[in-house]
C-alpha cells in the first residue's frame, strides 16, 4: 500500500504525527476516521497523488501516531481544537501553510474545527459522511442514539470503556466495520490486518475512548463559533446504503445537506450508493468527484 509515498514522522504541537505522504501540485490533506488509519486512504491516495501532494496522517491518538496521556479532568488532549492544530503543524513542517482537506468520519470533525479556528488555512472541505457534533447532539433522537452507542459508551468515565473494547478488540472492530458497511468485503485483507494491528493495541483504546469524552468539550468550542460560516467551498458525500444502522447520521429530523448549508454558503453533495468506508467502498466515484471539486 502507498507504494512511492514517503513515511516520516512530524514532531507537531508536542505530539509525534506518523504521515505517509506523496506526488506533487497543491497540497491536499487527507484525515482518516474511527476505527481506522491513514490506510483508509489506500485506494484513493495514489490516483490522486498524479494531480496532489496528497498527505496521509494518523490522528493523535491513532495508527502509529503518539498517544499522550491525558485526564477525564482535562479534555484538552484530545479535543479537536488540539487535534487540528497537529495538523497545521503537520503541514507547515512539509512547507505548506494552505491546504485542501477532505475528511472522513474522525477527520471531518478535525477538519471542522480546523476550518474555523484556521480559515485562511483550508482552501476547501470535503466531508465524508459526518453532521457535525453540534447538531447531532441537539437533535438526538432514539434511531441516532442506537447508530452512535459507541459515543454514548467511549464517553463514560475511565476505565470501564476502555476495559469493555480491549476485552475483545477484534468483536467491537468487526462490529463497526460489518454494520457500518454495505460492501464488507470492501476491506482488503492488508487494510483490515493494519487496522486490527492498531485497534488491538490497548493504549489505541484508551487514547480513543479519550478523543470521544473530548466532545464535550468540542461542543463548548462549538457553541462559541454558533452562527460562523466556512468561507471555503464545501462538498458533502455521505452513505446512501445504511439499512443496518438506521438514523445512522441524521436520526429523524436532520438532512445532510441542509445542515451543511447553515455551515457554508458554499455546499454541493449527494449520496453514494455505498455504507459509511467512502473510501474503500466507493474509490472509484470518489476520486471522479474530487477531481470534479478541487481546482488543479
Amino acid at each position: 500500500m502507498f507504494e512511492g509515498f514517503e513515511r516520516s514522522r512530524i514532531d507537531a504541537n508536542g505530539c509525534s504525527i506518523h504521515v505517509v505522504h506523496g506526488g506533487s501540485g497543491p497540497p491536499l490533506l487527507m484525515l482518516h476516521g474511527y476505527p481506522q488509519s491513514h490506510v483508509e486512504w489506500h485506494k484513493v491516495a495514489p490516483r490522486l497523488a498524479e494531480h496532489y501532494t496528497v498527505v496521509c496522517p494518523d490522528l493523535r491518538g491513532y495508527g502509529d501516531s503518539d498517544k499522550p496521556a491525558s485526564s477525564d479532568a482535562d479534555l484538552s488532549t484530545y479535543c479537536k481544537r488540539t487535534t487540528a492544530n497537529d495538523q497545521v503543524s503537520v503541514m507547515r513542517a512539509l512547507g505548506f501553510e494552505s491546504f485542501h482537506l477532505v475528511g472522513h468520519d474522525r477527520g471531518v470533525r478535525v477538519g471542522l474545527r480546523l476550518a474555523l479556528d484556521h480559515p485562511n488555512k483550508v482552501l476547501s472541505l470535503t466531508n465524508l459522511d459526518v453532521v457535525p457534533s453540534q447538531e447531532a447532539f441537539e437533535n438526538m433522537d432514539a434511531s441516532l442514539a442506537y447508530s452512535w452507542f459507541h459515543w454514548h459508551l467511549m464517553r463514560q468515565p475511565a476505565p470501564f470503556p476502555e476495559t469493555v473494547i480491549a476485552s475483545n478488540a477484534k468483536l467491537f472492530l468487526d462490529l463497526f466495520l460489518d454494520t457500518w458497511s454495505a460492501d464488507r468485503d470492501a476491506f482488503t485483507d492488508k487494510a483490515y490486518g493494519e487496522y486490527l494491528r492498531c485497534f488491538s493495541d490497548p493504549e489505541t483504546v484508551r487514547a480513543t475512548c479519550a478523543d470521544y469524552r473530548g466532545v464535550k468539550l468540542d461542543l463548548e468550542h462549538d457553541d462559541a463559533d454558533r452562527g460562523s460560516k466556512l468561507s471555503c467551498p464545501v462538498m458533502v458525500l455521505w452513505a446512501g446504503n445504511m439499512p443496518k444502522r438506521l438514523g445512522w447520521q441524521t436520526g429523524q429530523s436532520l438532512d445532510m445537506l441542509s445542515v451543511w448549508r447553515t455551515r457554508a454558503d458554499n455546499v454541493r453533495g449527494h449520496a453514494l450508493d455505498c455504507g459509511h468506508f467512502i473510501p474503500e467502498e466507493r474509490p472509484d466515484e470518489l476520486v471522479v468527484e474530487l477531481l470534479d471539486f478541487l481546482p488543479t
